[in-house]
């Protein structure tokens, strides 16, 4: 029963701590509420309108900065003041409209999106007043409004008014620049639930308001021609917070409006939140103790889990640490424990018997190579004695000799790529006695592979059946190519005869005769030992057709000769 008892102490602490801290805060609140629920209203407020103030004074600088890049270039050569004005519009999709007006406010020229033109009948121009201009000197920047000039094209724009100094008759220039974005910026920012920001003049008129339609349904008034006479700051009347602050280089001030009753409600969830906070904390608690807890009964069982994925992913390298924990856990961790180095010894011997095997096939198919090809040999050797050329013979016998030397090779099975190709021109050299120089032979060596490994008698096999099979019935001499040459981390030994080829079945054949067929014996055996030492990735492949001889293509790894002592652990 001792549990439960820990949990309800830990449950009647954590009440007790809640309530101390709910306390607390309450008696804090109430203390400072009447001081600070005014102060924290006004900055806030005084913060929203100076953010309001900064995008509208950033949107000004943004009328102005348009403003002086047209005039600079309205004065440019037509052409080319044209193909500006098209690519300013085309870079700044905010400006609806670039518009000139002559001194008595004659539309001159215009320069819109998309290639717009203005309406032939422009029933109120919006975007320029000729009596404001005048009466303001210098320009103007026009309140929001709907564009006026164009047909189904009403983009909400304000237009910045200038006066062009060129003395000419095109006296003054109006840009249109959307108003859109601007009117979503102060719409989204809120004083509290309900509190909200407006823009209005210097004489208290309205610009923007976020419910200018209750405004002007009389469902709602603003006190902006009192707020008007007054400077910048933030003012607090009744239930109302008001706080006033000027656009910098435009008529324009920012209002935000705020309300105390709000300011009280949102202390309220104030101190919602902050009951929340608490409910946090304790869960903060619970999870705390439930990680303790973790520790001691799941935590081992979740290592010991792991511990048997990583066994089943790698077991040769895998390396056991007991777990600890409970009594169980830790007897459970010992048998894991036991079974693995029991598993591991299992693989170990294994795959020494997987080595002895693979020696012995290797030794197997040396042994039925090595006949064959003796026999072949001794076969022309006798027959040039039979015939008398004794010189021949003993040249033959000292290549025969020559060519057992290099393919005993101290017992190794990979010896250097130039060896087995000094095996193989030795072979040839014995061949051409033979068979009366019907054939020539030519060796294409790349030297970055000369001193890498190969299986040794790897191409004599393949060079006896291109003589035996692909030139002995041929009528004119034949050619026998033997390329060496890398491919990527392999490398390729190439043997091409222009022979009279093979068909298709006995392409295959040659691959698949068993020991106990005579033909193609050696051409087998090759494949099988590559792939026995290196893996099936590695072997022959034989392209050939009737009549247009045989290229046999064998593929193995690049093996530097520093590494022959490591190939002959493995195998």
């Amino acid at each position: 029963m001792r549990p439960p008892r820990t949990a309800q102490l830990v449950a009647a602490l954590i009440s007790a701590l809640s309530l101390l801290v709910l306390t607390l805060c309450t008696v804090l609140f109430l203390r400072s509420y009447r001081s600070s629920i005014i102060e924290s209203a006004r900055t806030g407020s005084a913060q929203a309108v100076s953010q309001v103030v900064g995008t509208v004074g950033a949107y000004v600088d943004t009328l102005e900065g348009a403003v002086g890049i047209v005039k600079e270039h309205l004065g440019d050569e037509e052409s080319a003041r044209d193909a500006f004005l098209a690519a300013f519009l085309t870079a700044r999709p905010e400006i609806a409209a670039i518009t000139v007006y002559d001194e008595d406010g004659a539309l001159l020229n215009c320069w819109a999106q998309d290639g717009r033109t203005p309406s032939e009948d422009i029933v109120r121009n919006l975007s320029f007043d000729l009596t404001t201009a005048k009466r303001l000197g210098q320009g103007y920047i026009s309140t929001p409004h709907v564009e006026s000039i164009f047909t189904g094209y009403y983009p909400w724009v304000v237009s910045v008014v200038r006066r062009i100094p060129d003395g000419g008759h095109r006296c003054w220039v109006s840009i249109d620049i959307s108003f859109k974005e601007l009117a979503g910026t102060i719409s989204g920012v809120g004083i509290g639930r309900h509190g909200y920001c407006y823009l209005m003049d210097e004489r208290g008129n309205m610009v923007y308001h976020p419910q200018q339609q209750l405004l002007y349904a009389g469902l709602k008034k603003e006190e902006a021609g009192h707020l008007a006479c007054i400077g910048d700051g933030t003012y607090v009347e009744d239930t109302v917070i008001y706080s006033v602050k000027r656009v910098p280089g435009s008529p324009w001030r920012v209002v935000g409006v705020s309300y105390v009753d709000e300011t009280v409600n949102e202390s309220f969830w104030q101190m919602f939140r902050i009951a929340v906070a608490t409910a946090a904390l304790i869960f903060l608690m619970a999870l705390a103790a439930g990680l303790v807890l973790s520790r001691f009964l799941s935590r081992p069982l979740q290592e010991l889990e792991s511990a048997m994925e990583q066994f089943e992913q790698d077991a040769d390298r895998f390396a056991f640490r007991l777990v600890r924990g409970t009594r169980e856990v830790q007897n459970l961790s010992d048998s894991f424990a036991h079974m693995v180095r029991r598993i591991q010894k299992l693989m170990t011997t294994v795959r020494e018997e997987e080595i002895v095997l693979r020696k012995t096939e290797l030794k197997a198919l040396q042994a039925q190579i090595n006949p064959h090809f003796l026999y072949n040999t001794l076969d022309s050797i006798a027959w040039m004695c039979e015939r008398g050329k004794n010189a021949d013979a003993v040249e033959m016998v000292h290549a025969l000799a020559q060519l057992f030397r290099i393919s005993i090779s101290r017992g190794h099975e990979l010896i250097p790529i130039e060896k087995e190709l000094q095996h193989a021109e030795a072979y040839l050299r014995i061949q051409k006695f033979r068979y009366k120089n019907q054939f020539t032979y030519h060796f294409t060596v790349d030297e970055s592979c000369l001193h890498c490994l190969c299986n040794k008698i790897t191409l004599q096999p393949i060079i006896e059946n291109s003589i035996v099979h692909g030139l002995d019935l041929m009528v004119d001499a034949g050619h026998i190519e033997i390329t060496v040459q890398p491919d990527g981390e392999d490398i390729l030994l190439i043997v091409e005869d222009d022979g009279i080829g093979m068909e298709p079945e006995q392409v295959s054949a040659l691959l698949q005769n068993e020991p106990s067929d005579r033909t193609g014996i050696g051409v087998k055996n090759v494949n099988d030992r590559l792939r026995i030492y290196f893996g099936a990735e590695y072997g022959l492949s034989i392209r050939s057709a009737p009549y247009e001889g045989t290229t046999v293509t064998i593929r193995t790894p690049r093996v530097p000769e520093d590494r022959e002592a490591d190939y002959d652990k493995i195998h």
